[in-house]
């Protein structure tokens, strides 16, 4: 999980309430390539979809629909064979 914006402190426009997770778009043995979308987060405000920052076969997803997430949170492992 990516750190959220600075602007979420000082502003917080966006982030009010619990940053959760909308839609999980990858399951176990799929291929990713770079921005692929992996998962969509929701807060009070605002849908973010959060893209894969690497490639690789989903080996395991560690986020559910409805999950409350942190920055730095892992949402899934892959192989990049």
């Amino acid at each position: 999980m990516p750190a959220f914006p600075e602007c979420w402190d000082s502003c917080g426009n966006c982030a009010q309430g619990d940053v959760r997770v909308a839609e999980v778009h990858v399951v176990e043995g799929q291929t990713l390539d770079f921005d692929d979308k992996v998962i969509v987060l929701e807060t009070g405000k605002v849908a973010l979809d959060i893209p894969s920052p690497h490639q690789g076969i989903v080996v395991e997803v560690f986020v559910r629909v409805g999950d409350k997430l942190d920055a730095g949170q892992v949402l899934c492992t892959l192989d990049p064979g």
